[in-house]
């Protein structure tokens, strides 16, 4: 088989749900793909030819000793992705964002091998900066890009988020608005790792529901596994429907049966809930340098698909609030459906197979 492609993703789903869609697609192009990626993905089955493990780390505060830790693995990783990049010869290299992403690139750069930054989310992060101007290309999940330098303009390409196969076939399974006094499905999550926020106002919001509704509910929700027992034994004292884990290896189709999805704002969430069409209430993840959840709940309630709550205000008093309205009022539910598959791109994998390919010149 001819030169591979190298991806390169950081081990949390946000980075490596979109890198797998794009290996899909190659693959069925006739193409060699291998991942470079850390640790932490050691029980996600990546379907690659090879998968390499690169030494990384992330910038966490500024304290000197931290920060001269996280320079000396991502050095060291930088001479571990020099070897590798020199012994398979990839044709591109392409990258999914975060710092375990920074030593396979840099290396790239340095050989001078084809390089693509792939930028998930609305705002660009640290770590894309820090490389947008070493790289080939750079293509986006939104339209617009905020903290992005100007002068690097014609890298752009805007392909959207490619989504998994999963999302792509549960996308098939139109909205069904909640009948008036019937089953009301509600899905919960916090990504990939869960979040304790969701374990912590969803229950309490639950439990100031009027019983009415209470019994009308069946509840799929991911928590910690620190959290677990606490959100069952609430929503067993309450008598509530649910089913309660750590984490859903479905989560696509649950997501298409929801009637509303309760979740964090992720780059890959957004794109999944906007592919499938699903309404939802968007907690983005608080106190992030470059806001980029927030950024991105953001465009999918401009179009109307979403209600963001900023997590100082997402309390049990306004989570049962917002479920109740939207609950008795299914026609609202239906076009906030339709709104959220408007920003949906299914073929965002094609388009950047394509991108990969133009720069690869295969």
């Amino acid at each position: 088989m001819s030169r591979p492609i190298l991806l390169c993703a950081g081990g949390t789903g946000g980075h490596l749900f979109p890198a797998e869609s794009l290996a899909v697609v190659l693959q069925k192009r006739g193409l060699a793909v291998h991942l470079a990626t850390d640790k932490r993905t050691a029980q996600f089955k990546f379907p690659a030819e090879a998968v390499h493990l690169i030494s990384s780390a992330t910038v966490r505060g500024r304290n000197p000793l931290a920060l001269a830790r996280t320079v000396a693995a991502l050095g060291f990783g930088t001479g571990q992705a020099l070897a590798l990049v020199g012994r398979i010869e990839p044709t591109v290299v392409v990258g999914f964002g975060g710092y375990p992403t920074v030593p396979p690139l840099l290396a790239a750069y340095l050989r001078r091998v084809p390089t693509i930054l792939h930028e998930q989310n609305g705002v660009m992060g640290r770590a894309n900066r820090l490389l947008a101007s070493r790289v080939t290309a750079i293509a986006t999940g939104f339209p617009n890009l905020k903290k992005f330098d100007a002068r690097l303009q014609a890298k752009l390409t805007f392909t959207g988020n490619p989504v998994r196969p999963q999302v792509t076939e549960a996308s098939a399974i139109p909205y069904a608005a909640p009948a008036l006094g019937g089953t009301f499905n509600l899905l919960v999550f916090g990504g990939s790792q869960g979040a304790r926020i969701m374990s912590e106002v969803v229950p309490a919001a639950i439990e100031r529901l009027e019983p009415g509704l209470r019994a009308r509910l069946n509840i799929v929700q991911q928590a910690r596994g620190e959290d677990l027992d606490h959100v069952r034994a609430v929503y067993a004292r309450l008598g509530v429907t649910a089913t309660c884990e750590g984490f859903f290896s479905d989560l696509p189709s649950r997501m298409a049966t929801a009637h509303l999805v309760i979740s964090r704002s992720g780059a890959s969430t957004v794109a999944e809930l906007s592919a499938i069409g699903r309404p939802a209430l968007l907690v983005p993840l608080p106190h992030a340098l470059d806001q980029d959840q927030l950024a991105n709940a953001m465009v999918l309630q401009a179009a109307g698909g979403a209600i963001t709550i900023e997590q100082r205000d997402f309390t049990p008093d306004r989570g049962a609030a917002d479920i109740a309205r939207l609950a008795s009022g299914p026609d609202r539910l239906s076009a906030m459906a339709v709104a959220s598959k408007s920003c949906g791109a299914l073929d965002a994998a094609e388009r950047l197979a394509d991108v990969v390919m133009r720069v690869a010149r295969i």
